[in-house]
């Protein structure tokens, strides 16, 4: 039976949510179609664009992200602290760079003079609005929406274009962040439609790249949506990922390595005991797996078996699914 996204969703144990929406029937609407030939690439750059868009009006943060052929694939991170600051004028200005508000809201922010009462309406507007300026609900259902509708006017037709709700998997701890992270990024190599970093289009490591590479020129607005790593701009505590992009960067080459080798005894144990994985405490024998199968593996719940028994209580659940895949791939140090 499916479960309401509120009973998903908790805000006081993680920020962090990895997010999937699919194409109904799982069809390529968004790259090669096979029967036809028809090539619908350019959808993909809608997904990214619209991504990076609502990032800049949500008070939420991307942390990685793929678009691929039939799914979209990406990681959130709520910012609370930030959106309890807005004012009702902030506030507003957000919401109408998505939607045009009511007449009053709009007024307000012409300048037009209000009476008391409409200063209140308008106020409890805003409170509504600053309410899903946080809601991963809300996100998505702009980015999907937005993509549906520009892809039926196109193809001149009606009907559902994703399938009807997206799914959710709290990322509980920072081992769990990783292991997505590199899961999502990744997801192009392991589709085999790339072969370096450097060709994993339509992902965030790729917009990273490019910006690292291109300083102070057109990439750099795309980065802006974008949680900073560690090391960037010191910044640090829940509004950065925490460990640094160069070290990210390795242990994605590594991955790369690991699944083009065939020497998967050696590689496993390299790769975990060289860099992130053996900081943040994976065995050799897990990490592969838990990059590799994570959204499989979990339900709407990604972390070790301590943080979900926590989330069970704190979402006052009778039981939590996950618990052996998450003892097996996360309470274990190396």
């Amino acid at each position: 039976m499916p479960q309401s996204r509120k009973s998903q969703i908790s805000l006081a144990d993680t920020p962090f949510y990895h997010c999937i929406s699919r194409c109904v029937r799982k069809s390529f609407l968004c790259g090669v179609d096979h029967a036809t030939g028809e090539s619908y690439e350019h959808r993909k750059d809608w997904v990214e664009q619209r991504l990076l868009f609502l990032a800049s009006v949500f008070a939420i943060d991307i942390c990685s992200y793929a678009v691929m052929s039939n799914h979209v694939h990406v990681i959130l991170r709520v910012d609370q602290h930030s959106a309890r600051r807005w004012d009702t004028k902030k506030t507003l200005i957000q919401w109408h760079k998505m939607h045009r508000g009511t007449l009053l809201t709009q007024k307000y922010l012409m300048g037009i003079e209000l009476t008391d009462s409409e200063h209140k309406t308008v106020a409890s507007t805003a409170k509504i609005y600053r309410e899903r300026l946080q809601s991963i609900s809300w996100f998505m259902r702009n980015l999907n929406e937005f993509i549906a509708r520009k892809a039926n006017k196109e193809d001149e037709c009606t009907g559902r274009f994703w399938e009807g709700r997206f799914k959710s998997q709290a990322l509980l701890d920072e081992r769990a962040l990783l292991a997505c992270m590199a899961y999502v990024d990744l997801n192009p190599f392991r589709a085999g439609i790339a072969t370096s970093l450097y060709d994993l289009s339509h992902t965030s490591v790729l917009v990273r790249l490019k910006a690292a590479l291109n300083k102070g020129k057109k990439q750099q607005w795309k980065t802006k949506g974008l949680v900073k790593f560690k090391e960037s701009e010191g910044i640090e505590g829940e509004k950065t990922i925490p460990f640094s992009f160069d070290s990210y960067l390795s242990l994605l080459k590594r991955n790369m390595e690991f699944i083009t080798s065939s020497d998967t005894t050696h590689k496993k144990a390299s790769l975990c005991h060289s860099g992130l994985p053996e900081q943040m405490g994976f065995r050799a024998d897990t990490w592969d797996t838990a990059c590799k199968t994570i959204e499989t593996s979990f339900s709407f719940v990604i972390g070790s078996s301590e943080s979900m028994l926590r989330f069970k209580k704190s979402t006052k659940r009778k039981r939590m699914v996950g618990m052996t895949p998450a003892k097996m791939l996360f309470d274990t140090a190396v």
